[in-house]
């Protein structure tokens, strides 16, 4: 076993420095040492959870179970990233479909259960399956917002068909708004940044933004219609505006957790048959 050092929350809301040890490495696991982690906004939530904080790691393989096939150590060591979802039951219809972070039997995730298994930490154990061997392109200083927040905003992209000439609102240009101007570009697509301020317009522009919109006396006449709206401030957007905003049949994503609940005008979301999607998440495949 090899004691060694881990970052958690504490009731106070102080980030705290403490030591644990390494577990034994069951047949399935995998033993990582960290080099990087991302920080995610869902962090903060955990701030007052006694639990190892972060969910965005990169490592080295340093032990393998017995029965794990999928890595080979190798002498410079396997680089491997983890995200969100820990496990699934593997049986249950949504795993079976590919969704293991919507496992309905027993699913194992950040915060949720293996509270000490976060990437705010020297070492982790972890399930192979739940582990992506990591490309030479991508620097392990870069990858760690790969396995969250890249899914987050990548996933509804691909699911619901984004493609070139579609029209994107981006709401923000923080952690998750720069990175889906940077994949709306990407598929092709005419990305229309929002925010309440000019302070961030010449960065939104060099991520590939068309447009750049401040909401402040902004009125929906002043906007060609969108196909797609994507939500990444933490703060409610004013819906009212962009349900204007929307083309019939368009789709909006709200992706980060804000207080209080979605109050969405219920007259455009009928009138336009408008739909509203949710994403946290996805499968390491």
């Amino acid at each position: 076993m090899i004691r060694f050092t881990v970052f958690k929350g504490s009731p106070s809301g102080d980030i705290i420095q403490d030591e644990t040890t390494t577990p034994a490495v069951k047949a399935n696991e995998v033993l990582l040492k960290h080099t990087h982690s991302g920080v995610c906004g869902t962090d903060l939530h955990y701030l007052h959870t006694s639990m190892v904080l972060g969910h965005e790691g990169v490592g080295i393989v340093q032990a393998l179970g017995e029965s794990v096939t999928s890595f080979e150590r190798k002498k410079s060591g396997d680089r491997l990233g983890f995200g969100y979802t820990k496990d699934g039951c593997g049986t249950c219809k949504q795993c079976l479909k590919g969704y293991t972070f919507q496992c309905e039997s027993s699913p194992r995730y950040f915060a949720g259960t293996d509270l000490d298994q976060g990437s705010f930490a020297e070492y982790s154990m972890w399930p192979s399956t739940r582990l992506v061997k990591l490309p030479n392109e991508i620097e392990s200083a870069d990858a760690g917002p790969f396995m969250c927040a890249c899914q987050t905003v990548f996933v509804p992209m691909l699911r619901n068909g984004f493609k070139k000439d579609d029209r994107v609102g981006i709401i923000g240009i923080g952690g998750l708004g720069h990175l889906a101007i940077q994949f709306a570009n990407a598929f092709g697509c005419e990305v229309v940044v929002f925010s309440s301020s000019d302070n961030k317009k010449e960065e939104a522009m060099r991520f590939g933004a068309k447009e750049f919109w401040n909401t402040k006396n902004l009125k929906a006449e002043d906007v060609k219609k969108l196909h797609h709206l994507v939500a990444t401030t933490s703060a409610q957007p004013n819906w009212e505006l962009y349900a204007d905003l929307m083309a019939p049949f368009g789709h909006i994503y709200p992706l980060t957790i804000a207080d209080g609940n979605l109050s969405f005008p219920y007259l455009p979301l009928v009138l336009k048959e408008l739909s509203i999607h949710g994403s946290c998440s996805s499968s390491i495949e």
